[in-house]
């Protein structure tokens, strides 16, 4: 084809997106567990012949680098040629180009009349792959430990779920209904997306629409190269750490530098501790993830998501550390390095970008799990959720108050629906007062969650962070508060104990588990902060009017409500 249409152009290119976002619907609506149908951790994506990634449904940016990676390696470890029409395979192996193994991925070919035309592939993060703890995240010391590894292997053939493997993997997993639900939802929503490229190929034909494929990926190219040539040139620099590894007290030390050049940007992860036998290893796909979102953020809304786009970021980090490990360090954990990266690039590219960059934010996935026995079913039931918290200040907004960050999307786990499927209860969620990272702009309240076990013993898990220090301020504001994590809180039968960021605990009926993410950091100094603004933050409880005065320097009238002008001057001169 000569000439590229524009109308159609654009018609294609969002028929090609509609492919995998009716493809997400597909798994959010036929998927059993909260993860799935009501947080929406998963994500869906197609690839061309060629196994260039053409689109993608942003159900979790986290997956960006996990999907680029991993099909073309399962593919490819498989054999092409061993994939016939209908056939797929399931993967969650991490040194296989995955993430963590509960990130399972059901992926196969598209056929079009006789000839291989493209890939689909879904991925849904399943509550329990089996393993030494219920949700399958627990702190332990090797991969092994932390479920079942499946390597590329066929799941379906010819449209039929091959009833020995299913059982093989399921035989090793807790919560046998629930994940067996979800991976059936993986498997329509695959079959939905091959159905719906067919139709486009049926449509417009195999020379064409293969033609506008190379165009979109082109297209997307020269709107990235573009998009790079608007940000400051250079290399930035940040060190970081995560805090604690799960058994040692040698924090993680981090380390990333971002050059931005004519038509690239080079993440170096150079200085990064070496990988440990602990839960914070992070894969390579893992932390290309983070490097692509980094880049994503600083681009055109609307910019597609596909090869175009990934062939402009390089990676170095080297093999055997914290951001590429190898075999067989764990894994589970690794989102909470990922992460804390993500925040360290933002604040390397503060400096050259002041305006457009938050401060520290909750940086963490903040997980949470536990497993149970329902006394009156029977059944074997396993829940995860990753928690919300504090994001950064902006220079001209307060951060948001218990939201996720950077990479994850997923939503909040309601209260009514986990109180309904599982024998416990959420006996308190709320914002954390006083949790804010102090500034000119105020950083975001962390959240509290606390869960309750009235009448069944369970075993809890806590798969976080932050448990040291809270997330960093820019340009004068101050530090967000950090989380905490404790055993019954209020005291009771059991009494009241400080957890770890990284355990597993086994509870006894009456026990409670309070899990509190931390809150954003500030910019720019608490005390040039509109005093109506810090008004509003005590009327609203965020803050208490000792801390107005404290830290903001600003006075409340205990009478009238109102802001004390005259006190506040005051306080503001003798800062």
């Amino acid at each position: 084809m000569s000439r590229i249409d524009p109308i159609r152009f654009e018609v294609l290119r969002s028929g090609m997106v509609q492919v995998a976002e009716e493809m997400a619907a597909t798994l959010r609506r036929s998927a059993y567990s909260t993860n799935v149908k009501t947080r929406q951790d998963f994500s869906c994506a197609f690839f061309d012949r060629n196994l260039r990634p053409v689109a993608q449904a942003f159900t979790q940016p986290v997956h960006l680098g996990s999907f680029v990676r991993l099909i073309p390696m399962a593919v490819s470890t498989y054999g092409p040629e061993n994939l016939g029409p209908g056939d797929m395979l399931v993967v969650n192996d991490p040194y296989s180009g995955g993430s963590h193994l509960n990130d399972t991925t059901v992926l196969g070919p598209v056929h079009y009349r006789g000839a291989l035309v493209g890939y689909v592939a879904s991925l849904a993060h399943h509550v329990d792959v089996g393993g030494g703890a219920p949700a399958s995240i627990g702190p332990f010391r090797e991969i092994f430990q932390e479920g079942i590894i499946i390597p590329p292997v066929k799941l379906v053939r010819g449209g039929v779920i091959e009833d020995d493997i299913f059982r093989l993997i399921l035989a090793q997993i807790r919560s046998k209904r629930v994940t067996s639900g979800d991976f059936r939802a993986q498997v329509a929503a695959n079959a939905i997306g091959a159905k719906r490229l067919a139709e486009l190929y049926d449509r417009h034909g195999v020379d064409e629409l293969d033609s506008y494929i190379d165009e979109l990926i082109e297209y997307t190219s020269r709107r990235t190269e573009a998009g790079i040539a608007e940000l400051p040139r250079g290399t930035f620099t940040a060190k970081g750490f995560v805090d604690f590894d799960g058994f040692s007290d040698k924090v993680v030390n981090l380390q990333v530098a971002i050059t931005v050049s004519d038509g690239e940007v080079l993440f170096d992860m150079t200085g990064c501790d070496p990988q440990r036998r602990a839960p914070i290893n992070s894969s390579y796909a893992m932390t290309f993830a983070a490097c692509a979102y980094t880049l994503r953020a600083l681009m055109d809304p609307d910019l597609p998501v596909n090869d175009g786009f990934y062939r402009h970021i390089k990676l170095i980090a080297p093999e055997g550390t914290v951001v590429n490990a190898r075999h067989p360090a764990p894994i589970v954990g690794g989102w909470e390095t990922q992460v804390r990266l993500n925040d360290l690039m933002f604040k390397a590219l503060s400096v050259s970008m002041p305006s457009e960059i938050a401060a520290g934010c909750k940086a963490m996935m903040a997980q949470a799990g536990f497993g149970l026995i329902d006394p009156q079913s029977g059944e074997y039931h396993c829940n995860y959720e990753a928690l919300a918290g504090g994001y950064g200040a902006r220079s001209d907004k307060d951060g948001p108050d218990a939201v996720q960050q950077h990479g994850q999307n997923t939503e909040n786990a309601p209260v009514e629906e986990i109180e309904t499927h599982f024998p416990m209860r959420i006996s308190q969620l709320s914002l954390i007062e006083n949790s804010e990272g102090p500034g000119e702009f105020r950083g975001g309240l962390g959240m509290r969650r606390d869960y309750h076990f009235p009448e069944t013993e369970a075993t809890f898990t806590v798969l976080s962070d932050r448990d040291h220090e809270g997330p960093h301020g820019l340009f004068g504001g101050e530090t967000g508060r950090k989380a905490y994590y404790i055993l019954n809180p209020d005291g009771g039968l059991n009494g009241r104990r400080e957890l770890t960021s990284k355990c597993v605990v086994d509870l006894l009926p009456g026990d409670t588990v309070s899990f509190q993410t931390p809150g954003g950091g500030g910019y720019g100094p608490p005390e040039r902060r509109d005093p109506a603004r810090v008004l509003d933050d005590v009327v609203n409880g965020k803050i208490t009017a000792e801390r107005a005065s404290e830290v903001y320097r600003v006075a409340i009238d205990g009478r009238s409500g109102l802001v004390d002008e005259a006190e506040t001057a005051k306080l503001r001169s003798a800062r």
